[in-house]
This record gives structure tokens, sequence and C-alpha cells, in this order.
């Protein structure tokens, strides 16, 4: 396995993914190989509070693992793993492009596999991030970096059912769509698609990291989306 460099979902924070990079190399090998971005709230949030700038505080924080990691493993292509909003932050730092005064160039990492990311969505701050994509993401983008939009079918929002599913409505529909629909119980699965990448969805895996959860980090999900990081051939 190539490298694989862990991202954490928006609000998130590095200390969460100890599971999810624990099942990756359930085996014992290839731990050396993965990291996790070290992230903390307050990147999300900053301070004073200014959540309309997490994406560059965040960018910077990705930037600088994938610089140590490309300096331990040399001429290797990097896998990058981003869950939730994290995985619209990882699509802009890949872009390249001036992103509110910041931007990176990078031909290390060469496949971005997305978990439970909305890349369409009305959500004030995301939508910050997901219009830049829309108005900048090409087809050419893909022959460069291959994409891999992972969602999950686990919950469907019903605004007369349970606790659970009348909350899913909410969140379904103050992120993108009709909050009917199907998703992981904060994101629905139409939110997730994007033209261009490989689009996924997998069975029964939960949105948040929580104490026995199956979330998209637990044994049981990553074994349904681990293949995709196989690395075939090198991109040129």
């Amino acid at each position: 396995m190539n490298p694989v460099v862990l991202l954490a979902g928006v609000g998130l924070w590095s200390a969460l993914y100890e599971e999810m990079k624990r099942n990756l190399a359930s085996d014992g090998r290839f731990s050396e190989k993965i990291f996790i971005v070290p992230l903390t709230p307050l990147d999300w949030v900053g301070f004073p509070p200014s959540p309309e700038r997490s994406t560059n505080r965040v960018m910077r924080r990705l930037h600088e693992t994938i610089a140590r990691v490309e300096t331990l493993f040399p001429n290797e292509p990097i896998t990058l793993v981003a869950h939730s909003g994290g995985g619209t932050v990882a699509l802009i730092y890949l872009l390249g492009e001036n992103f509110q005064g910041d931007a990176y160039s990078n031909a290390s990492v060469q496949r971005l596999v997305a978990l439970g990311t909305p890349f369409r969505s009305v959500e004030k701050f995301a939508k910050i991030k997901t219009d830049f994509i829309a108005e900048r993401l090409t087809p050419r983008f893909f022959d460069k970096v291959e994409v891999i939009s992972v969602a999950s079918s686990f919950r469907k929002g019903d605004p007369n059912g349970d606790l659970r599913e009348r909350l899913a409505f909410e969140l379904y529909r103050n992120t993108f769509g009709d909050g009917k629909s199907d998703g992981d119980g904060v994101v629905p699965i139409e939110a997730c698609h994007l033209d261009g990448a490989t689009n996924v969805v997998i069975k029964g895996a939960e949105h948040l990291p929580a104490p026995f959860a199956n979330w998209y980090g637990a044994t049981r999900a990553v074994a349904q989306w681990k293949a995709y990081l196989l690395q075939t051939e090198p991109r040129a």
C-alpha cells in the first residue's frame, strides 16, 4: 500500500481517526505509512471565531503533513482519505487554485477517497467550498487525481418517524435536497455525488464517530471501502 493521509471532518479532531488508522492497518502492516493530519476543533473554528477561514487553516495543516510524508516516502504516490467536510477542503487543496488568498501545488496526491462528503450543500459555510469547487472543477482534473466519493445508505429521513429519522430529515434537508432522502444520518447520498468521480454507496455506515458506532472508520465500514486505497498504475 502506498502512503495514506487521513483528514478529519469539519469540527472533528485527529485523535478520533486513530480507529480508522487501526482498521486500515488491521493486519499490522502498513501502519507506518498511514498518517493523520493533526487537527483540533480550534483549527475549524478559529480564534477569534472565523469559520469562513477554516479551509485555509486546515489546508495549511494538510500541506505540512503531505510534505512530511513526501520526505519519508519520496516518489511514492499518496492517497488522501478525507471525511465529511474535510473532503471539500481536500479537493480545494488539490485543485491548486487561489482560495481566499491561499493556493498549493502538489503532484504527489494521486487519489482522493472522500467519505460522506457533501459536494453539494446549501449550508452557509459549506457552500463557500462547494460553490468554489463547482466553478473550477473540470474533467481534466480527473486525469491527475482519481476521486472516489463514498456515501452510505444507513437511515432514511422521515418527518413523521422516530427521533433519529426526524433528525435525519432535518439534516438532509438543510444539507441538500429532499429531507426524505437516504443517507448516513447526516449527509444524504445525492449530496455526495460528484460528476467525474467514482461514486460509491456502501451499506450501514453512520456519519459521525462515536463509541460503538459503525461509522466510516469502524471495522465493518472500512472493510467496504478499503479496497479503493489500492493503487494501480501511477498517473502521468
